[in-house]
């Protein structure tokens, strides 16, 4: 029996610019996920949940791709790091409130 992980989607602001990330880790904030972003070496973020619908329609090819690289696994995967790219398809007014890591 297989069991398909929940797909949630992040848009993180880092040192270097933003990221759009797909997850299935529960949240944000946890440990695991906090852990492979800082392997890579982004250790302070400002992060927004965006929602998945708006991610599907935005990226409607390269979602499916990444998402299915997600099947059954708790991970993390970039979507998108064209910071001018995700900027112009996401308006500020659609995300909610932030979180902030690193102090």
């Amino acid at each position: 029996m297989t069991v398909q992980a929940t797909v949630r989607s992040y848009l993180i602001f880092t040192g270097t610019g933003p990221i759009l990330v797909l997850s299935t880790y529960p949240s944000l904030s946890d440990p695991r996920l906090v852990a492979k972003l800082q392997y890579k070496g982004i250790s302070k973020f400002i992060a927004y949940e965006v929602a998945l619908d708006a991610v599907r329609a935005r990226y409607e090819h390269a979602y499916a791709n990444v998402a299915t690289d997600l099947d059954e696994v708790e991970d993390i995967r970039v979507l998108d790091f064209n910071g001018h790219q995700i900027m112009a398809n996401f308006s500020l007014d659609e995300l909610g409130e932030p979180l902030k890591f690193g102090g």
